[in-house]
């Protein structure tokens, strides 16, 4: 969004839901963002401000409301769906329902995570940020969290990265987002000719849209990161229509890519990678590895001007900036987590304390990947204290574990044909199975990334704890864990005894 004339106008003072109405933030083609500060006599687990996106459901003509409609639903969708620590959060949807206001009666109102600035804001002056790099690495962990969920963002562009408070990234507007069905989704047919990946231009285009490919965020990424390091695009033009000409005769072989001469090596070579031509080409660096490159890079360039890495950070729901972790029946543990915002040299030992108990004997070496396994997603029974805990009973922390009879491998017991829909496309070879031996930097993200997909899909009110029924899902399957209604097979109950033990023994006391 931009900061022209506002789409919605709504007066200051206005009242809607718990919300009054400031002062106006940004506006796009489809709505317009405002501050907002709950009024005095709101209820409920709301903050004291939030952004107040307002969308005109009700003030089009019947084929602008189908399209506009389409738009507002998709970024319903991706912020009820995903919560993750670089997307912006949603706290609610309103309707506005004003008839002595014909422009705002219909009204369909987001109420999101308010951020300081967005990063368009921030390049305005047309020369590199400060703190570009660590910006940066924010971002791709964004753009990762949404692959890893299974979403195209599909507009990336700095207008929809927002710039919270504490200098960090969130990334927003999802109206063009779009769910992964195999290795395509669907998206409307509308563009940002400068961070558009090429092969959208001659996409294929069906009644449900546009096919479009997470190697097109990427391009975005690439295009995003250029204008980020050095303060210009990295395709010629005067104009967005110059600009996306020299990129499709880029695309098509007729000229080459000139990057800016002042980007140090690691980001030439990253940007190189995600302007990659073709979709194929490009497809071999997924988000994942972006973000450990862009991390690595990050990291190399850090200064004292540039503001330092931090670990995963998980925050209550709405940005209570405390961890809290307590043992509940069965083992099983609520918690909304903030990991340490500890430098990168802080001692290994004591990586996530807060979240991972430093005195219960969690090998060193794992704690990293523990603790970072665990904000995959924002599922409050995904913690490190779990994962933890079903490593030990799994293989009792032993990284070389080899059960070629039950064909299982490695720290978390994973058998290749498993283990294949919970890695990134990087780590399957040639797009096949992964063989053992697993080390522990493949096997323990990925366990991860199963347990949030299983959390919302294995019954939290069953007996036995959630979370002990999630690692039983591990052994077998969340349709199973489900049938069992918390009575699992005598043969697993020595399995969720241990891990409910470890789960206890792991977790921080919160007192």
């Amino acid at each position: 969004m931009t900061t022209g004339p506002f789409t919605v106008t709504v007066p200051e003072g206005y009242r809607v839901g718990a919300w009054e109405v400031r002062r106006p933030l940004a506006s796009g083609a489809f709505g317009s963002v405002y501050a907002a500060r709950r009024a005095g006599d709101a209820t409920g687990d709301l903050p004291a401000e939030a952004a107040l996106k307002f969308l005109p459901t009700g003030t089009r003509t019947p084929r602008q409301l189908r399209h506009l409609q389409d738009l507002i639903e998709r970024e319903i969708d991706v912020l009820r769906r995903l919560r993750r620590p670089r997307l912006i959060r949603m706290y609610e949807t309103l309707t506005v329902d004003d008839g002595a206001r014909p422009e705002l009666d219909g009204a369909t109102v987001l109420v999101l995570e308010r951020a300081q600035t967005s990063l368009d804001r921030l390049l305005a002056a047309g020369e590199p940020l400060d703190g570009g790099p660590a910006l940066l690495a924010q971002i791709a962990e964004g753009l990762a969290q949404l692959h890893r969920a299974g979403w195209v963002h599909g507009d990336l562009k700095p207008a929809n990265v927002l710039v919270m408070a504490d200098g960090s990234a969130r990334l927003a507007d999802f109206n063009l987002a779009a769910e992964l069905e195999g290795t395509h989704a669907y998206a409307p047919l509308f563009a940002s000719p400068d961070f558009a990946a090429p092969e959208l231009l001659w996409a294929d285009v069906t009644e449900r849209g546009q096919q479009v490919r997470p190697s097109a965020d990427v391009w975005s990424f690439g295009v995003l990161a250029h204008l980020v390091l050095s303060g210009g695009y990295p395709f010629p033009g005067s104009s967005p229509a110059a600009r996306r000409d020299a990129a499709v005769r880029y695309a098509q072989g007729d000229d080459d890519l000139r990057l800016a001469p002042a980007l140090t090596e690691p980001w030439r070579r990253l940007i190189t990678d995600c302007l990659a031509p073709g979709h194929v080409a490009r497809s071999r660096h997924d988000a994942e590895s972006v973000l450990r490159r862009a991390e690595a890079a990050a990291g190399a360039e850090r200064s004292p001007r540039l503001p330092r890495l931090r670990p995963p950070r998980w925050r209550r729901r709405f940005g209570v900036a405390a961890a809290t972790a307590a043992v509940v029946g069965g083992g099983a543990v609520a918690w909304s987590a903030l990991a340490a915002d500890e430098p990168a040299s802080a001692d290994p030992a004591r990586y996530g304390a807060d979240v991972l108990s430093t005195e219960a004997g969690v090998p060193v070496e794992f704690r990293r990947l523990i603790v970072d396994a665990a904000g995959a997603c924002d599922e409050p029974s995904v913690t490190p204290a779990l994962i933890a805990a079903m490593l030990k009973t799994e293989s009792d922390f032993d990284a070389e574990l080899a059960d070629p009879a039950n064909d299982e491998y490695g720290i978390a017991r994973w058998s290749g044909h498993v283990l294949y829909y919970w890695v990134t496309d990087a780590e399957r070879p040639d797009g096949g199975e992964p063989q053992p031996p697993f080390p522990p930097e493949t096997s323990i993200p990925a366990l991860g990334r199963y347990l949030c997909f299983v959390a919302p899909r294995v019954s939290a009110d069953l007996p036995g704890g959630h979370q002990v029924n999630l690692a039983l899902a591990h052994r077998s399957s969340d349709e199973r864990v489900n049938e069992w209604a918390g009575s699992p097979p005598e043969q697993l109950r020595p399995y969720a005894d241990s891990v409910a033990h470890y789960l206890e023994l792991y977790t921080p006391d919160a007192g």
